[in-house]
């Protein structure tokens, strides 16, 4: 499964591909130039259950790390999964 991002001044996204069809997307929103809002998550229900939210929020996860960013979690799913990750909570705004 390969993710894609896209990205431009105000937005973008994380996108989610497998033999050149959409997995699941994840959307963000800039919160100025140091962090950016994790707004949703889906996935498409016929790739349901296999770990396509995780590896879109690790996506992210690793664009924060590699930019010196931080991550404002509102999508339920992302917020989610930063609660059961305590040791992520250092790239939260």
């Amino acid at each position: 499964m390969e993710i894609q991002q896209i990205n431009d001044v105000k937005n973008g996204y994380f996108k989610a591909v497998e033999s050149n069809q959409e997995a699941g997307k994840m959307t963000y929103t800039w919160a100025g130039e140091d962090k950016f809002i994790i707004d949703h998550t889906e996935v498409k229900e016929s790739f349901n259950g296999q770990g396509v939210g995780k590896k879109l929020v690790i996506a992210a996860v690793e664009f924060a790390k590699s930019n010196n960013l931080k991550i404002i979690p509102l999508c339920p799913f992302a917020k989610g999964y930063f609660d059961k990750h305590p040791a992520l909570q250092d790239i939260l705004f």
